[in-house]
């Protein structure tokens, strides 16, 4: 008789086990080609000037159980620079901007993970940027998980004279929004 209980025993124990990896934290490694790290800033007190940085690099880890296990580590290459003129583009490269030969990357890695609404994350991390790290918060969105992949979707407004960026401050903003949209496959 106590055959006839095994099937069902070890039917119980698999559903158990594919359960509980499904509950644990997945790292994801950012995959540039469906990956877009993009920025605004007000330009002449007129209109706002848009950029980005074409592939963006790192990794993030979910846990759809415990939020605070979540991490995120991303990389952004100055020299991939794109504001759609190579003459501007030269500029924010120079170094009266970024000095992107001293300081060719901006960083961001997370310090710390909060729940937030729906499916909203509040992320603290150090942000680097022109060799100035800065603790900063990131209202991230979980923007899905299916499969092999994960997506979301970071927000921030920060200072660009907090970071020691202060060239033309009465025709360029001092507020700069960063917009991170990263997609990962599963490592």
């Amino acid at each position: 008789m106590r055959n006839l209980n095994l099937p069902a025993w070890i039917f119980g124990m698999a559903i158990l086990a594919i359960g509980a990896t499904s509950l644990h934290a997945d790292a994801y490694k950012v995959d540039p080609v469906h990956s877009f790290a993009l920025f605004r800033v007000h330009h002449f007190n007129a209109g706002n000037v848009w950029g980005r940085f074409n592939d963006p690099a790192g990794e993030f880890t979910l846990d759809q159980v415990d939020p605070s296990k979540n991490t995120f580590n991303v990389e952004l290459k100055l020299a991939k620079l794109d504001t759609a003129n190579t003459k501007r583009d030269s500029d924010l490269q120079g170094p009266d901007w970024f000095n992107a030969r001293q300081f060719p990357t901006i960083t961001f890695k997370s310090t710390s993970v909060k729940k937030g609404q729906g499916n909203m994350l509040d992320v603290t991390g150090d942000l680097t940027i022109h060799g100035v790290t800065k603790s900063v918060v990131v209202a991230v969105e979980v923007t899905g998980v299916a499969g092999q992949r994960a997506g979301v979707e970071g927000t921030v407004t920060v200072k660009r004279s907090d970071f020691g960026m202060k060239a033309m401050p009465s025709g360029v903003g001092d507020e700069v929004k960063l917009i991170v949209a990263l997609e990962g496959t599963k490592r």
